[in-house]
């Protein structure tokens, strides 16, 4: 009597063992919860790639400021020169001396018009 008691209830928590472990997989394959995976995936792997193209930018910064300095104590460079104060040029002429400029309106001294419509 106490056998049988004993493989009923190891079948009885074998089967509820495997009914939890066959549903809990189902659930893991609902098209819903593959596209949750996918999705956390995807944010995972774009963060690593971030991380990792944010240290190789700052890798180079670092490389590129020693061999600058590199290049400035071989080349005897120990101070910025000071450079030029800039020059302003005007980009156009503005002759507005002439009395036609003020008489006229700025319309007729342009050659292109801007009626849209004269194309067609």
């Amino acid at each position: 009597m106490f056998r049988r008691t004993f493989w009923f209830t190891t079948g009885v928590a074998a089967g509820v063992w495997a009914t939890t472990k066959v549903n809990r997989k189902l659930k893991q394959l609902t098209p819903e919860s593959l596209a949750a995976t996918a999705a956390n995936k995807a944010l995972e792997t774009g963060q690593r790639l971030k991380d990792r193209a944010v240290g190789f930018a700052l890798d180079v910064r670092d490389n590129m400021a020693q061999r600058e300095a590199e290049l400035e104590e071989a080349l005897g460079i120990h101070e910025s020169p000071e450079l030029p104060a800039p020059r302003r040029y005007a980009a156009i002429e503005n002759n507005h001396s002439d009395p036609k400029y003020i008489e006229a309106p700025m319309s007729s001294h342009t050659k292109y018009s801007y009626n849209r419509n004269e194309d067609h």
